[in-house]
């Protein structure tokens, strides 16, 4: 498959940095959590993982054996004590924090267990690495719907005003300002560099959570049924999950030696390369070669933001971290992995054929 949009010149993660450090990952048996540990066992970091067990049936977790890449414990970070005693035990040098609800449509159902989680489950975190002592550097993650969406056309920078009509978004917002306050109160007298990173919206293989755009698809057309798509028109930061992965790495890095470098920073395309749902979705239909869709003409369901979309001047600048896939590269990508698991592939081989590729290896 051709490399599209591929820039060598770009900062990437240096596997001597990792090779032998003490990583601890929350979240790792989700989605985004199993990518960043396999890629960080792939460069030898010694990688303990937290989490709830996976979620989905079927889930990238199990598929690409990503216990095998790590020590897991299945803990829920609402848990204090529990949560503190792997940290303690473990000893981290460096954490990223991925454990999270992270379903907006989701929250609206359980809304108090969303602020719960998202909040008070950071909040835990937070003080674990403090009671760790030993935490150097500590990447957590939110997202790009902590912003108080304005629906304007100009993308939101790292200091536009935190917000969310929704509760996912408020939760995660509510998240950034416990991650700030731990970090002035707390974090940055004990040596501990923290930064919080919000990406966009985050595709790729592996992914089969509910309401989400491409796993929806990938299920009703592997069961051959129509896609039926509520929000054709909403704008969305489009990414394949490796690029912000390659920041959070990139960003803890910088962390290590840099206490400067503790502030918010956005990942995500290029802001003028944000999409529509119907285009992602006709992108995706031409790779995966077939499939029947439907797209809803009127507005249904609770609130959701209609167009968002990110600045990563910061990201650029300060890290040397900027795409290296366009959007169709990166639904491509997507629709092939899925396309090969259903076929029989190995989950973790098609996740390691899409990192080669990702840094240009052969």
């Amino acid at each position: 498959m051709e490399d599209l949009g591929l820039n060598r010149s770009l900062a990437q993660p240096t596997p001597s940095f990792w090779a032998g450090k003490r990583v601890l990952v929350t979240g790792h048996s989700g989605f985004k959590g199993g990518w960043l540990t396999l890629w960080l066992a792939e460069m030898g970091a010694r990688v303990t993982g937290i989490s709830l067990p996976p979620q989905t049936s079927p889930n990238l977790y199990t598929l690409a054996d990503v216990a095998a890449a790590c020590q897991t414990h299945f803990v829920d970070i609402r848990d204090g004590s529990a949560l503190t005693k792997v940290f303690r035990n473990a000893v981290p040098e460096v954490v990223f924090h991925l454990a999270a609800q992270p379903l907006v449509r989701a929250a609206y159902q359980a809304p108090v267990d969303t602020f719960s989680t998202n909040v008070m489950g950071t909040v835990h975190v937070l003080q674990a690495i403090r009671a760790a002592g030993r935490v150097r550097a500590a990447v957590m993650v939110t997202t790009d719907k902590v912003y108080r969406n304005r629906e304007w056309a100009w993308p939101y920078r790292e200091d536009d005003a935190l917000g969310g009509h929704d509760p996912y978004s408020a939760s995660k917002a509510a998240s950034e300002i416990a991650i700030e306050c731990w970090r002035q109160s707390f974090l940055a007298e004990a040596g501990t560099t923290v930064a919080s990173a919000r990406a966009g919206n985050v595709i790729g293989g592996g992914d089969w959570s509910a309401d989400r755009l491409l796993p929806d698809a990938v299920r009703a057309w592997q069961a051959g049924t129509t896609l039926e798509v509520r929000r054709p028109k909403a704008v969305r930061p489009w990414q394949h999950v490796l690029e912000p992965l390659a920041g959070y790495l990139v960003l803890a890095e910088r962390l290590w030696t840099d206490s400067a470098a503790a502030k918010p920073y956005n990942f995500g395309p290029a802001s003028g390369e944000a999409a529509t749902v119907q285009n992602v979705i006709e992108l995706a239909r031409q790779a995966y070669g077939s499939g029947r869709v439907t797209y809803a003409t009127t507005h249904e369901g609770p609130h959701e933001a209609g167009l968002l979309a990110l600045e990563t001047a910061r990201a650029r600048s300060a890290l040397g971290v900027a795409p290296r896939w366009m959007l169709a590269e990166a639904v491509s990508r997507t629709m092939h992995w899925y396309r090969g698991q259903a076929d029989g592939a190995p989950a973790l081989e098609l996740c390691r054929q899409d990192l080669a590729a990702f840094l240009g290896r052969p």
